[in-house]
């Protein structure tokens, strides 16, 4: 993944100021008025998010200890443990256990997107279909976006990932791992943060192998062609190329879900079975 996509090129400058610190008592006194805990421990959760973030930490740098962050804070111990086992679910921070352990500051993974999206999906009986058409309507625009915005290193991954699903037709995990990491590359050379962790979120699902689509050989070097066709598209720059084959790339994808697993689209997709760690 392409994740420092919107990220400026780093420069030295001063040690930013010290950030205040507020007590955010306040913030447990609104059970008085009808906040839940739950809420409580949300707030709590975003101030932690706030103030990481004005202080310049970075992913892999630690918040401080809980000792400390109880006297920053003012808060109950239960509350702040619940607002980092918040954080912790989003996937925002992980706590490392041991005498130097503690809460580390993450950069989520988009898989926490994906399980939160399928769990609404099924909720609301939002059949497989309803994703495909997100991505049907997403993936070609952004693949114009790309043509423009991609920089040389990344159309070199782009062609080595081609290579190796050309090298590995035959293996199937290496074959689909190419495949996503295609579509990956392409909605985060897009330059769009919003972009990338959208498409990427969806990739493990919309390749259809979680719900039972098989790819025979035959589909797997049709696959291979139009990732090749795209890729050449863009490695020219042309914008109108690249979204053009995109969108028949998808669109056979979707004839051939229509021919082959007729009831797919219209399955609703198992949260459980989906996101199983």
């Amino acid at each position: 993944m392409i994740n420092n996509c919107n990220v400026a090129p780093e420069r030295k400058q001063a040690a930013p100021a010290p950030v205040n610190y507020g007590p955010v008592r306040q913030i447990e006194r609104g059970s008085m008025n009808g906040l839940r805990p739950a809420k409580i421990a949300m707030l709590m959760a975003q101030r932690i998010v706030q103030d990481a973030l004005r202080s310049g930490l970075k992913p892999g740098d630690m918040l401080p200890a809980e000792r400390l962050m109880l006297d920053r804070y003012e808060v109950a111990r239960g509350t702040l443990r619940e607002a980092l086992r918040l954080l912790e679910a989003q996937g925002v921070v992980v706590l490392k256990p041991g005498p130097k352990g503690g809460p580390m500051l993450l950069n989520p993974d988009p898989s926490h997107l994906a399980s939160t999206l399928v769990l609404l999906m099924q909720l609301n009986k939002a059949p497989f279909r309803t994703i495909v058409e997100v991505r049907s309507a997403l993936e070609p625009m952004i693949c114009r976006l790309a043509a423009t915005r991609m920089s040389g290193d990344d159309l070199k991954e782009l062609h080595a990932s081609v290579v190796q699903m050309r090298d590995h037709l035959a293996d199937t995990e290496i074959f689909f791992d190419s495949n996503r990491h295609f579509h990956d590359l392409i909605a985060w050379s897009s330059r769009n943060s919003l972009f990338g962790y959208l498409v990427e979120s969806l990739l493990g699902i919309v390749d259809g192998t979680v719900m039972g689509v098989d790819y025979p050989p035959d589909r797997r070097k049709r696959i291979l062609l139009a990732h090749e066709e795209i890729y050449e598209a863009l490695a020219r720059r042309s914008g109108e190329g690249a979204e053009a084959r995109m969108r028949q790339h998808l669109a056979a994808y979707v004839r051939y879900a229509e021919r082959n697993h007729p009831d797919l689209l219209d399955q609703v997709i198992p949260w459980a079975r989906t996101f199983q760690q």
